[in-house]
C-alpha cells in the first residue's frame, strides 16, 4: 500500500528508512528523536550526526541505520510551533517533502514517518496531520513508494472535531436503522430485496418504517422482474437453473475496468486514487482475479462511484454494504457526501480503528 497510517514502534520497522523529528544541531533528545538514537547506538549514531554538524528547518539529511532494522535514518528539523507563524506551515510541509525527495535520490522503497512537529515543539495535531497527509499525497501523485505515518495510538490521532462529530452520528444513526429493520416482518421485503430488483428508486427509510408487506411492494416492481421465491408470500421463481447459467454476467475486473472507462480515467489515475500499487492493479485486471472488500471499496472511492453504482462493483465482487458495520457506514458516509479523498477517508478509519482502504 503507498500510504498507510500504523500504531507502531518506528523503532522497530524495517523498512529501508525511519525518519527522525531532529534539532538543528543533530543532538540526542528525547521523544521520538531520542528513542532513535537510543535504539540506533547512540554514540555511533552521534558520531556520524556530528560530521554532518547542521540541519535547517524543513531540510533533510541523512545517516546509516546502525543497530535499527531500517537500513537509514533522515533527519529532518521541525519548526517550533508559534515560533514564526507566517512560515511554520511551508516548513514544515518541507520536512516531508525533503525527506521524501531524498529517500527517491537514495533509491528507497518504503519510509516511515512520526508526526513532526507535534510533540515538544507544540504543532497542533490536527494540523500537523492534514500538513503531512497532504505532502505525501502531493509527492504519491507522481512517485511510486511505500510511506507510514507512524503514530502511538488513535486517540493520538486527531482528526477534525466536525468532521468525527458527522461520522460518529451518520454511524449512530444507521445503526438505530438497522435494529429497526432486524423487526421487520418475515413476510416483510426488506430494503436490501427491494433496492437489488427497484436500484433506480431506492427505497426510503420512511418508507420501511411503514412496514409494508410483501405483496404490496410486489405492484411496484416491473412486470418483468425475474427472481427466486422470497418468503412465503413473495415471487416465484420464472426461470430454470439452466436458463439462468446460459445468461453472460460481467465479472469483477470487466466491470471495473468498463466503468474506468466511462469515467473517462486512466489505469494510473485510478489505481493512485485507490492507495493501491501498480503490481496489485495488473493483478486485479485479470478475469480470475477475486479482491478484498476493502481493495474493491478503495476501487469505488478512486472512480467517485454513487450509491448504486458503488453496491453493483461491490457485489460483483461478492461483497455488500451491511448496516451493522461500522466500516462500511463510514464508507456510504463519504460516497453519500461525496467525498472521495482516500487519504481523509483513511484518517478517518483510522481515528475510528477501523481497517484502512487500499491493498
Amino acid at each position: 500500500m503507498p500510504f498507510r497510517i500504523i500504531r507502531e514502534d518506528i523503532t522497530r520497522l524495517e523498512i529501508d528508512a525511519i525518519v527522525n523529528a531532529a534539532n538543528s544541531k543533530l543532538l540526542a533528545g528525547g521523544g521520538v528523536c531520542g528513542a532513535i538514537f537510543s535504539a540506533a547506538g547512540a554514540d555511533e549514531l552521534q558520531k556520524e550526526c556530528n560530521m554532518i554538524g547542521h540541519c535547517d528547518i524543513g531540510d533533510a539529511v541523512i545517516t546509516k541505520g546502525y543497530n535499527l532494522k531500517a537500513k537509514y535514518v533522515i533527519h529532518t528539523v521541525g519548526p517550533i510551533y508559534g515560533q514564526d507563524p507566517a512560515n511554520e506551515e511551508i516548513q514544515l510541509y518541507s520536512c516531508y517533502k525533503s525527506s521524501l525527495e531524498l529517500a527517491k535520490k537514495k533509491r528507497m522503497n518504503s519510509i516511515a514517518f512520526p508526526v513532526i512537529s507535534s510533540g515538544i515543539y507544540g504543532y497542533p495535531k490536527t494540523e500537523a496531520i492534514k500538513i503531512a497527509t497532504k505532502a505525501i499525497k502531493d509527492f504519491l501523485e507522481k512517485n511510486e513508494m511505500d510511506v507510514y505515518l507512524v503514530v502511538y495510538d488513535s486517540k493520538a490521532f486527531q482528526i477534525s472535531e466536525k468532521l468525527f462529530s458527522d461520522v460518529q452520528s451518520y454511524i449512530d444513526e444507521k445503526l438505530v436503522k438497522a435494529d429497526d429493520r432486524r423487526r421487520i416482518s418475515e413476510d416483510g421485503i426488506t430494503r436490501e430485496a427491494y433496492n437489488l430488483y427497484m436500484p433506480q428508486k431506492s427505497m426510503s427509510d420512511e418508507y420501511l418504517e411503514e412496514r409494508m408487506e410483501a405483496p404490496k411492494m410486489m405492484e411496484m416492481l416491473p412486470k418483468s422482474t425475474v427472481v427466486g421465491s422470497i418468503g412465503s408470500k413473495g415471487l416465484k421463481k420464472k426461470q430454470s437453473l439452466e436458463e439462468l447459467m446460459n445468461v453472460k454476467v460481467e465479472t469483477f475486473s470487466e466491470m471495473l475496468l468498463r466503468m474506468i472507462d466511462e469515467k473517462e480515467m486512466t489505469d494510473v489515475e485510478v489505481y493512485k486514487r485507490a492507495n493501491i500499487d501498480r503490481k496489485l492493479f495488473s493483478k486485479i485486471r485479470k478475469k480470475d482475479y477475486t479482491p478484498k472488500k476493502v481493495t474493491v471499496v478503495a476501487l469505488i472511492i478512486a472512480l467517485k462511484l454513487n450509491m448504486r453504482e458503488a453496491r453493483e462493483l461491490l457485489g460483483r465482487a461478492g461483497f455488500a454494504f451491511t448496516q451493522s458495520s461500522k466500516f462500511d457506514i463510514i464508507i456510504q458516509y463519504f460516497i453519500e457526501q461525496q467525498k472521495y479523498d482516500i487519504f481523509e477517508i483513511n484518517e478517518t478509519l483510522f481515528a475510528f480503528e477501523q481497517q484502512l482502504l487500499g491493498a
